[in-house]
């Protein structure tokens, strides 16, 4: 495994071997896990939780987004994670009038040169944060979630590859829905979860009100692993095993979705794919070459709560995602844990 012992890591991944994986190696997947995640603490004070489901999101190859009020730490938490590793990373604020090329480039005719040259745009960064995405065009909407879904990009017939990892961090305010465009359900479900930042604990603001001389707590942080050694904990995050009675708990748990009261669109089969590869992220997270029960379970929320679609009665009634997330996991029993 590469070495972690540096402040910053950037020499080239070594191969990892096939097999599950080991102990060693959920070990240092561990320790690079929890060093960028204290990193990214440092700016985004008390939400510990929300960090590592973050930093989930990358390590599984998915995509995150967050939606909260302003002020609470959305940017602050997108550029924590960017700063914490050494790859590039681009900001795009989404307005009505952004251009789908403003995000993937054009194709330039270069007189001196006679010939036709791509500039590429913002998307071709390793960490892309699509600020207030609702509030572009569903075109413009269209072009970025494209090359989430394809991880490449096609200008003038020309196909581009963006760089790996690649990950989009987008947001949205749900308050301000004047001049917006609310994402459609099929392009939701490219984002692998979505959660919030909400507010800070007592302690956490007290603290945060304490260094109001440090006016942006995530330009203080310095790179403390190289982007590339993401890639090497995907692969250890891969073979990570996964018992069959918790491929068959997710099974059910979309099945039952699927026919819950109010429930009008449920857990796809994506959507459970999803959910096991996030859950396998986090148990080496943990330090665990298995999957327990209970990583289903703290993950079901994040990754379920844009997949699953009510009808009009549930708003109607009071009924919340939430809600049904709760019942849901009421109803499907997880399966007893024998590690």
């Amino acid at each position: 495994m590469t070495d972690m012992s540096e402040p910053v890591t950037l020499t080239v991944p070594t191969p990892v071997p096939e097999g599950p994986a080991t102990a060693q190696e959920v070990a240092w997947f561990r320790e690079a896990f929890d060093r960028v995640t204290d990193n990214i603490a440092q700016a985004v004070l008390g939400k510990r939780h929300v960090i590592r489901l973050t930093l989930t999101c990358l390590v599984s190859e998915g995509h995150l987004l967050l939606e909260d009020f302003p002020g609470t730490g959305k940017t602050m938490l997108a550029r924590g994670l960017a700063n914490s590793l050494s790859g590039s990373h681009a900001r795009i604020q989404f307005t009505p009038d952004l251009l789908p090329s403003d995000i993937t480039g054009v194709t330039v005719y270069d007189q001196g040169h006679n010939r036709f040259e791509f500039h590429p745009g913002p998307v071709f960064h390793q960490l892309v944060l699509a600020d207030e995405i609702n509030r572009a065009s569903p075109k413009t909407q269209a072009a970025l979630l494209e090359v989430m879904e394809e991880g490449q990009v096609t200008v003038d017939g020309v196909t581009h590859g963006v760089p790996r990892p690649f990950m989009v961090i987008a947001t949205q305010n749900p308050i301000e829905q004047a001049g917006t465009y609310r994402l459609p359900e099929a392009q939701l479900d490219r984002f692998l979860m979505k959660t919030s930042v909400g507010y800070p604990d007592a302690a956490s603001t007290e603290e945060l009100l304490m260094s109001s001389g440090i006016r942006d707590r995530a330009a203080l942080l310095e790179p403390v692993l190289d982007s590339a050694v993401v890639q090497e904990m995907s692969q250890v995050a891969d073979r990570v095993y996964v018992d069959r009675a918790l491929v068959g708990y997710v099974r059910q748990l979309a099945e039952v979705s699927r026919e819950l009261e109010h429930v009008r669109l449920g857990l796809s089969p994506r959507g459970c794919l999803a959910l096991i590869r996030v859950a396998k992220t986090w148990a080496a997270a943990d330090g665990r070459a298995h999957v327990v029960p209970q990583d289903v379970v703290t993950l079901a929320a994040p990754v379920l709560c844009h997949r699953l679609i009510l009808d009009a009665e549930a708003a109607f009634r009071g009924v919340t995602v939430d809600d049904v997330i709760e019942q849901l996991m009421a109803a499907v029993p997880a399966p007893l844990d024998r590690s």
